[in-house]
């Protein structure tokens, strides 16, 4: 199983996942043994496969760091925070998390697009 931490400690998922936002983007930051990035793999694939038929689901992809780097960067796109706290509240979801493996750790956070003046920000 994943060890999950907070990648902001000052504003945790748990706060960010009593607001009503959206639309949001989910980032998630792992980092893994490099012998046990297939298993990582499997369990993200497998995640990704069940988020996909949530209610509010837009989209994710995973990056991989380049250089032999153990570290992933998941992007997921959701309608709103609710769309997003339901499927990971899910005890389906919830049961995958075990899937991980013991060396992975997660640090998920959720944005929102930033926009000055009506402008997007690039």
């Amino acid at each position: 199983m994943a060890r999950i931490e907070e990648l902001d400690n000052i504003a945790t998922l748990g706060d960010q996942m009593e607001t009503d936002e959206g639309p949001i983007v989910l980032i998630n930051l792992f980092t893994v043994d490099a012998n046990d990035e297939k298993a990582l793999l499997s369990a993200w694939a497998h995640d990704a496969n069940f988020m996909k038929s949530q209610p509010g689901y837009i989209s994710t992809q995973l990056h991989k760091g380049i250089a032999n780097s153990s570290t992933f960067v998941n992007y997921a796109v959701w309608q709103d925070v609710k769309s997003f706290r339901d499927a990971f509240t899910n005890p389906e979801f919830q049961r995958r998390i075990a899937d991980y493996p013991e060396s992975a750790v997660t640090r998920p956070h959720l944005l929102r697009k930033l926009s000055v003046d009506n402008h997007c920000v690039a």
